[in-house]
């Protein structure tokens, strides 16, 4: 018995078949890899949210203390808060400005404050706790120092 040659096209389409097979195994180790540094990503983008996340938690305002006295700080405004949270001092002076006819100058808070607004010692804590509330969303400042109640 004699052995018999496979047809050429038999052989080409076998050669054929394993460049493929070659082709697609390359392709599959690539996906692989790319699939695994995917995983990483995920990994790295999991632990930085769960960072950011603690982190805002932690920028809570929370009660300080200046010269061993523990101090309220003014919180920041959330649409269900209302005045009552802040302390008094704060309460009125949004009350004034919130009275005013419009825009008003920390000289005119203080002087419906009854705050004696010639001594400058005495007109600057105003200014700083109107910058406080200016800061924490319960009064806008205008770029002319005025300031004014939110809309």
């Amino acid at each position: 018995m004699t052995r018999t040659e496979p047809p050429p096209t038999r052989r080409r389409r076998s050669k054929g078949w394993r460049e493929r097979e070659e082709l697609l195994a390359k392709e599959l180790a690539e996906v692989r890899a790319e699939r695994d540094e995917l995983v990483v990503a995920e990994r790295v983008l999991e632990r930085v949210s769960e960072q950011l996340a603690n982190e805002r938690a932690s920028a809570a305002p929370a009660p300080g203390q200046v010269g061993g006295r523990a101090v309220m700080l003014v919180p920041h405004r959330t649409p269900d808060m209302g005045e009552t949270m802040l302390p008094p001092d704060y309460q009125r002076i949004l009350a004034t400005v919130r009275q005013a006819a419009g825009p008003v100058m920390a000289r005119q808070v203080g002087d419906a404050l009854g705050i004696d607004v010639s001594v400058r010692s005495q007109l600057e804590p105003l200014r700083g706790k109107l910058v406080g509330l200016v800061d924490r969303s319960w009064l806008r400042k205008l770029p002319d120092g005025r300031f004014t109640t939110r809309q």
